[in-house]
């Protein structure tokens, strides 16, 4: 793979690059080391990040970065927007087609493997929201609560219930829903849209943290950062522009749900700040799951000192 900041005549045969990894592994770091290098256009794979305002929660990349090194599909929503994985999978395969057509190498870099998922294999053909399903569910979290719903959930499809968190009440819905009206799940379904479809050559690069007690220190340092950095004056100014944002996709992303109770006075500072660590630390933990369960990604340990310069001679070693 050349160096430098062009590949002339070669764009079309250039691989996409995935750089995945845990939360707190130092993919962006490792990402921006690679666009220095490299002919290369970042393209972000952050459920949070996509949307305005939500900067220092999502680990978005500061202003000054963004305007040296730009990503793609960062800062694109304001938070009472939804942004679903078919959007993503739509804006993700433009920005892709505009950089190969420049004879670049495009990196999607980001820790949201379910939107890797859907750009690399296209997404499943699901029924259509039901209102008056909906409505119905509704009203049974109100009988049995969304402990209770989660837990009828788990009962009916328990591989899918263990990737929705039991306070995630939209993708509760949306996933009984799908169970009543018959619809399927996974890679039982014909999916479509996907990289693989359009033959487009795939690198799949793996950043993890090898020792797990290392990787909860960096956890916990990183987000005492986020909290000198205003995390919390974050979330009360997006209460503020927002005040019916809470059930909103946007707020799904860990740590704004919790900042959110803590400033309604539903949880103490204490609850608050343990409960995003914790929420942070199985994050990490569905994402190693699910990277070890899908094949194809070449692994390198973050904790090795010579981790970016190996991933660069190995990209550099590439023909073509």
């Amino acid at each position: 793979m050349s160096r430098g900041n062009s590949n002339e005549a070669k764009g079309i045969n250039l691989p996409v690059i995935f750089l995945a990894g845990t939360t707190a592994s130092g993919k962006t770091e490792l990402a921006l080391k690679l666009a220095e290098e490299f002919p290369i256009d970042l393209v972000s794979v952050d459920s949070g990040q996509v949307y305005r305002g939500m900067d220092i929660g999502t680990a978005k990349p500061p202003r000054d970065v963004l305007e040296r090194a730009p990503h793609a599909l960062i800062d694109i929503r304001n938070v009472e927007s939804p942004y679903s994985a078919a959007d993503f999978q739509k804006d993700a395969r433009l920005s892709i087609s505009q950089s190969r057509s420049r004879g670049r190498i495009p990196l999607c870099v980001g820790g949201t493997l379910f939107y890797f998922s859907a750009l690399l294999h296209g997404l499943s053909k699901l029924p259509r929201a039901d209102a008056a399903l909906r409505a119905s569910l509704e009203e049974e979290a109100k009988s049995i609560g969304w402990d209770g719903l989660y837990e009828r959930l788990r009962k009916l499809t328990p591989e899918r219930s263990e990737r929705i968190e039991p306070h995630d009440r939209q993708r509760i819905l949306r996933a009984l829903e799908i169970y009543e009206l018959g619809g399927e799940f996974g890679a039982a379904t014909e999916r479509t849209g996907g990289l693989i479809d359009a033959n487009v050559p795939v690198l799949k690069l793996c950043l993890f943290t090898s020792d797990r007690a290392v990787l909860h220190e960096r956890i916990s340092r990183r987000f005492e950062r986020m909290l000198e950095q205003g995390f919390v004056e974050e979330v009360q100014g997006l209460r503020a522009a927002f005040p019916n944002a809470q059930e909103t996709p946007a707020m799904r992303s860990v740590g704004y749900q919790q900042a959110w109770y803590y400033l309604d006075g539903r949880i103490s500072r204490q609850e608050f700040e343990e409960d995003v660590q914790t929420a942070t630390r199985r994050l990490a933990k569905r994402q190693l799951t699910w990277l070890r369960n899908d094949p194809g990604w070449i692994w390198f340990d973050a904790l090795n000192p010579g981790a970016m310069n190996a991933v660069s001679r190995f990209l550099a070693s590439m023909d073509c």
